[in-house]
């Protein structure tokens, strides 16, 4: 029951994902820009926290 639930989803998640970038590209970039940013933000926190380590955590 919980596989078909999960299966669901995804196919639910997937239809939206081609519903928004059919109807507003634009918007779809965006949400992918933003997307990219955070990953990038979050890769330099943990860089910077690894640095702060490394240097003895002062």
């Amino acid at each position: 029951m919980a596989v078909n639930a999960k299966k669901i989803a995804v196919y639910v998640l997937v239809v939206f994902v081609l519903y928004v970038i059919v109807t507003d590209p634009a918007k779809a970039a965006d949400y992918v820009q933003i997307g990219f940013e955070g990953i990038s933000d979050a890769a330099k926190a943990i860089g910077d926290f690894f640095t702060w380590l490394v240097n003895g955590a002062k």
